[in-house]
Order: structure tokens, then C-alpha cells, then sequence
């Protein structure tokens, strides 16, 4: 097991339906384990029309880049959401 790491953030997205969220949450499903290192990691998770994304790191450094990049794959993310309406 893992000991906890010492930061976190979650990162918390509304959508105007449930579908749309659904969308995001499955676009960034295969992400998650994929882009965890050493010193970071993340999980997804969907509530009906939110979606959060939660950013565990050991270091405040780490954490910020974890951010980063899930900050943009959400993006991604919705974009590509956005075409399938």
C-alpha cells in the first residue's frame, strides 16, 4: 500500500446535463493511471452533471503540474464534447 501523499485538490466541472458530463468523464477515463507518476496521481469521478477530478501529489510542485495537465485534458475534453451535440 501506498502511503497518502501530502497535497490534493479537486477539480470540479458542472455541465448543463448529466449526457455532457458523462461525455467528459468517459473522454477522460482512459487518462487516469496513464499520466500518474512518482509524485502525483488522479482520479475522476461523475456525479449526474459534475465532474471532479482529484490531484493527489507529495509536493506542491507536482501538484501544480498535475493541475496543468488535467486542467487541459478537460478541455480537451470538452471540446470534443461539444462536437458530438
Amino acid at each position: 500500500m501506498t502511503a497518502p501523499r501530502a497535497h490534493e485538490t479537486v477539480l470540479s466541472f458542472t455541465y448543463p446535463s448529466e449526457r455532457r458530463a458523462r461525455v467528459v468523464a468517459d473522454a477522460l477515463g482512459p487518462e487516469i493511471g496513464e499520466i500518474d507518476d512518482a509524485r502525483s496521481g488522479a482520479t475522476v469521478d461523475r456525479d449526474g452533471d459534475a465532474v471532479r477530478v482529484r490531484v493527489r501529489a507529495d509536493d506542491l510542485v507536482a501538484l501544480r503540474a498535475g493541475v496543468n495537465s488535467w486542467s487541459r485534458l478537460v478541455a480537451v475534453a470538452e471540446r470534443v464534447g461539444a462536437r458530438r451535440d
